[in-house]
């Protein structure tokens, strides 16, 4: 027989055993529950309008250990969590099951159902016959109720073994790391250092602000962008309880909930800037140009340089792909006119490691890459743009300082031709996006307003496919862009090619059935919205999830719309999916709020249903430790037992109790707690019948 020390017990994660706390073999076997509990809920007509209810609850009362069984039309109601308790005191009831909805809807109501009338919650398990049964099985009533009386019957064999588990204690370090200081990821850090929590805010740009530091302004309200960002990245960059590195990425991570050490690494920006006062002067005596990035390369910005005038923080990096002295070890410029000596061309990556509770993931997105788009010349011809770029020529910060004028010789156009849906709702296709992108319809409608505005005398056209303007004053602001000359065409766009010193469009109007060809002097294309490169790359070091487009996908699309597959990691803004401006800060407060909700105990409690190793039967071959996808494995040396060989040790903070381990184990060592093999095995032979 194998040590087997209480569940339970020491539970303490402390500082000390973050990295070393492991999880026990099970609980001394208890002697089976002799007197369990069926209650069998009607979930008005979601259950009860398919299976026959009462005939389960008959049925669940003649099989072996059952002292009680009833039905109720609500048993999640309070009336119904009455009816259980005062059975279980009635009835000395030591085990209960419900059949009810999906336990990720009420199992945590239950179990604290039967907390309340003295039973441990893990005497309390939940046979799902909505969702596997009744939903599935609609018409075929026969066919439902055997299936819900199998699945209790099952369902009363795994209780009969549960052991009385208590959950985990883990300490909390309250400080966040905020991944991406982008609209998202700015209001997510400051909801959360207003709420008087430290916060260290990380961007890979040397500046904050994201994409929407590049917009002109924004819809439906024309607010100018910079003028409602601008005093929102000042906050960032002065308040007490933020720590802003810039130029920066995540490169590893490890722990847990309450615990995560994060290793951050800073790339060189070759300038001191604790030294450096901003001042400028090494930007104007620079000799090098090269294609500004913020400017989508309509602008030109020097080889030292910040991202925008209104950059934050508002000190210059220098581009060693580019500066003179990297690339031919000469010029200096920069070096010699700095008053303060800040220029430092020896300076190197700089890492360090902290440890955070809770991580907020914000990302953002980029655009569809240009060099996948050939049918519309984009990246070929100058006067094919997106429409961040489109936005540049109309931002007052801007290159041609507000005026929409032509990149190939700075004419103003007369025809602007606007084409959405560019690789996105584009399923057919290799390499396009099927989804919608959500915003272009309407940041189309507001750049073609204002170019109506700057160009009076200008004629712009859109080419779409389905005009969604879902939000608040949208569907207004879509109708007032129709009534300023806005010239909207339903239909693809098939080709755009050069001829002159125009650009031929050739579409199709599917209202009229006609082909639509226009000689436009510019053509602006609403771009996909896609995950930021290394998304999944970033993913995987967090370990969450994220799908085949790379974008984070949440624990639950509606119930836990902020919350990744990993405990403690929240997702805000385009990271998740693609959003406006409106939905991403509200996205972003909602994940602030969850890490405050997190923040505010001094320790968390988890599921213990975890993994556990039987040492005596490990022989050590290590096949779980790659096996786990949450890294809660490693060897150890069973120094305990007195044995020669390494045996397995499972970190019950980090084990999400997925089972990969126990499908790899070759001895059978591994076991899940409450999800034994014999628990398995007894609710197979329940469900088949099969007796031995």
């Amino acid at each position: 027989m194998s040590s087997q020390p209480p569940v339970g017990g020491d539970r303490d994660l402390s500082a000390g055993a973050v990295g070393s706390f492991l999880s026990q073999p099970p609980a001394p076997s208890t002697k089976p529950r002799r007197r369990i509990g069926v209650f069998v809920c009607w979930c008005g007509v979601n259950i009860g309008g398919v299976v026959d209810v009462e005939r389960v609850a008959a049925e669940a009362a003649k099989l072996r250990g059952v002292a009680h069984a009833t039905h109720y039309r609500y048993m999640c109601s309070e009336p119904g969590q009455r009816l259980i308790q005062q059975a279980i005191a009635d009835h000395r009831l030591d085990g209960v099951v419900v059949a009810a909805c999906s336990p990720r809807m009420h199992e945590t109501t239950f179990r604290s159902t039967v907390v309340a009338a003295g039973l441990n919650p893990y005497a309390c398990e939940v046979a799902n016959v909505r969702e596997q049964c009744s939903w599935v099985h609609r018409g075929e009533k026969e066919l439902a109720t055997e299936k819900a009386i199998a699945a209790v019957r099952a369902m009363i064999e795994k209780v009969r073994q549960d052991e009385p588990l208590e959950a985990l204690r883990i300490p909390v370090t309250p400080k966040a790391l905020v991944i991406g200081g982008g609209i998202a990821g700015m209001q997510a850090a400051l909801d959360i250092a207003n709420a008087g929590r430290e916060v260290v805010l990380v961007e890979r740009l040397p500046s904050i602000g994201g994409h929407m530091a590049q917009l002109a302004e924004t819809f439906p309200t024309l607010d100018c962008s910079q003028c409602i960002l601008t005093p929102r990245m000042v906050e960032v960059g002065q308040h007490r309880r933020i720590r802003l590195i810039t130029h920066a990425e995540v490169e590893s991570v490890s722990g847990y909930v309450g615990s995560f050490a994060v290793r951050i690494g800073r790339r060189p920006t070759y300038v001191d800037w604790e030294k450096c006062t901003g001042c400028g002067l090494c930007q104007e005596r620079c000799p090098t140009k090269v294609p500004a990035s913020f400017d989508r390369g309509l602008g030109q910005r020097k080889a030292i340089y910040t991202l925008s005038p209104q950059a934050v923080p508002n000190k210059p990096a220098i581009d060693a792909e580019h500066c003179l002295y990297f690339q031919k070890g000469v010029c200096r410029v920069c070096q010699r006119q700095c008053p303060v000596g800040a220029v430092d061309f020896t300076q190197g990556e700089t890492t360090f490691e902290e440890t955070f509770g809770a991580i907020v993931v914000a990302t953002g997105y980029e655009t569809f890459p240009k060099d996948r788009l050939g049918e519309y010349g984009y990246g070929e011809h100058p006067d094919v743009i997106d429409g961040l770029a489109f936005e540049r020529l109309l931002a007052a910060s801007g290159p041609t300082a507000g005026e929409v004028r032509r990149p190939s010789d700075g004419k103003v156009p007369q025809e602007v031709v606007f084409i959405q849906c560019v690789g996105s709702r584009e399923p057919e296709r290799d390499g396009r996006m099927p989804y919608c992108s959500r915003v272009c319809c309407m940041y189309t409608a507001k750049q073609a307003t204002l170019y109506k505005h700057k160009v009076p005398d200008g004629q712009p056209y859109v080419f779409y496919t389905d005009v969604r303007a879902a939000g608040k004053g949208y569907e207004e602001f879509y109708r007032a862009a129709e009534e300023e000359g806005v010239l909207y065409l339903r239909g693809r766009v098939a080709r755009v090619f050069p001829e002159g010193d125009q650009l031929v469009v050739w579409g199709a109007d599917t209202l009229s059935g006609k082909r639509v060809e226009i000689r436009a002097d510019l053509v602006v294309l609403a771009t996909a919205m896609v995950a930021s490169p290394g998304s999944k790359e970033l993913a995987q070091r967090l370990r969450i999830a994220a799908d085949e487009h790379g974008f984070y996908t949440e624990a639950h699309p509606k119930l836990r719309p902020v919350e990744s597959s990993t405990p403690g990691i929240y997702l805000a803004g385009c990271g998740q999916a693609p959003r406006d401006i409106a939905d991403t800060v509200a996205h972003a407060s909602g994940a602030a709020a969850k890490v405050l909700a997190l923040f505010s105990r001094s320790e968390l409690t988890q599921e213990p249903t975890v993994a556990w190793v039987d040492e005596e039967v490990c022989a050590g071959c290590g096949l779980c430790v790659p096996a786990c996808p949450y890294e809660a494995r490693r060897l150890d040396e069973a120094r305990e037992l007195d044995l020669r060989h390494q045996v397995a040790k499972v970190n019950a903070a980090l084990c999400q109790g997925c089972g990969a381990c126990v499908a790899t184990c070759p001895n059978k060592a591994c076991q899940l707690r409450n999800t034994s093999s014999s628990q398995v095995m007894a609710m197979i032979e329940a469900l088949t019948g099969f007796t031995g």
